[in-house]
């Protein structure tokens, strides 16, 4: 066996083990793109022989997609079919594990009307509701990783030769995750424990505030009174812990829905419904987004915001150290999975509900009550620099150092 098949064979097991750290008699349901066959007959074979009871695989193409967006009609795009959403909350109500291996290319929409998109993420939001309330409660196990396709490697590694190209993602890919290691299972679990010393530190300080300072950046941010900072690591609502990202470097909170104000720029691009949005920023006035400026992609992301109401607010705040593994590669992976784990971010959209206090079995007008943001989409961008400041602000007015120059200042 080769060193690349090695390490394939140790992320397919990691993906399994550490992932979705699927369970005896438990049904896994792997959402993935052609591109990816070979590796999910891999992931397949590592869930039966650790005892799943089944294996439901949801195939995408990214040719097929790319076609119905150019030739279906418009109304094909707004409706989501209704039995997949049943299917998936059926699944859910019945303890399946849930894995989505990214792959698409981040262009793979490029010249598609911005309407078309926004109407198929909307209705796929509204049908998809109650089974990504599910997701972020952490009623389910889920994880999402990546594997490369062809069109995405080009984008990452645009001077290298197609094959070459497809070799050097891998490689970062493995690199990100830990796979490289000789035992990556035994590395994720030290590296769980080495965010959690960070989110324990922050959850015994209780900020009321965060304020961002950076170029193209002024933002304060409020925290809700019981909010929790959570890192790497989830547990199922059966009690069995999960990693819902490969790679993960973050820890992360709520935002009190009204208590964001000023103004925050990005510092990489996101890759959206198929498109980039680059260079932009983003205003908000008591939590609302008042105005966003794009140089590419502003239309999209102006679609973005008015998905529905919530939408127009943040949903979660995400602490990410400059010199990160990721960050410290310098290889901008055009994917949110990726880039997000390189870079302090926020996201548009709906909020976590395990970020606060019994947040799990709230109701929504309970998570509402208590500040969080409720919406059918959920989308990160990135917004960290090595000239990024935060600070914490106490109760009092007092403030402390988080971060100084895009590195944890504790």
């Amino acid at each position: 066996m080769n060193d690349f098949q090695r390490n394939l064979e140790k992320y397919a097991e990691l993906a399994v083990k550490v992932g979705v750290n699927i369970q005896k008699g438990q049904t896994l349901v792997i959402n993935t793109a052609l591109d990816s066959a070979e590796f999910v007959r891999l992931v397949v074979k590592k869930a039966y022989e650790a005892g799943a009871y089944n294996t439901i695989v949801n195939w995408s193409d990214d040719i097929v997609s790319r076609t119905k967006y150019d030739l279906a009609p418009d109304e094909a795009f707004q409706e989501y079919p209704e039995f997949r959403a049943k299917e998936m909350i059926d699944l859910a109500e019945n303890g399946a594990a849930f894995m989505s291996i990214v792959s698409s290319s981040p262009d793979l929409l490029k010249g598609v009307h911005p309407e078309r998109i926004a109407n198929f993420q909307k209705a796929a939001g509204k049908a998809l509701s109650t089974y990504r309330k599910y997701i972020q409660s952490d009623k389910v196990s889920w994880t999402v990783i990546a594997a490369p396709s062809q069109k995405w490697a080009e984008k990452v590694f645009p001077n290298e030769e197609p094959e070459v190209s497809m070799q050097k993602l891998w490689n970062a890919i493995f690199k990100a995750t830990r796979v490289d290691l000789d035992n990556p299972v035994e590395a994720w679990k030290k590296h769980d424990q080495t965010l959690h010393e960070k989110v324990n530190y922050l959850n015994a300080k209780r900020y009321k505030m965060l304020h961002y300072k950076a170029p193209g950046t002024d933002l304060t941010i409020e925290l809700p009174e019981k909010h929790l900072w959570v890192g790497a690591g989830s547990v199922n609502e059966k009690g069995y812990e999960f990693m819902a990202n490969m790679p993960t470097e973050e820890v992360f909170t709520v935002p009190h829905k009204t208590g964001v104000n000023g103004t925050v720029a990005s510092t990489k691009p996101l890759s959206y419904g198929g498109n980039l949005i680059d260079n932009f920023s983003v205003t908000f006035e008591n939590g609302r987004i008042v105005a966003v400026k794009a140089e590419e992609g502003e239309e999209i992301l102006k679609r973005l915001v008015d998905t529905d109401e919530g939408s127009h607010y943040l949903g979660e705040v995400a602490l990410v150290p400059h010199n990160s593994p990721i960050s410290q590669s310098n290889i901008l992976f055009y994917n949110t999975l990726f880039d997000e784990n390189a870079s302090n971010h926020l996201a548009i959209g709906s909020a976590y509900a395990f970020c606060i206090e019994g947040g799990k079995k709230m109701s929504s007008e309970e998570l509402a009550e208590n500040g969080l943001n409720e919406s059918i989409t959920h989308v990160d961008f990135m917004i960290g620099s090595a000239e990024m400041d935060i600070d914490g602000i106490n109760a009092d007015g007092s403030r402390e150092p988080v971060f100084r120059k895009g590195d944890w200042a504790f």
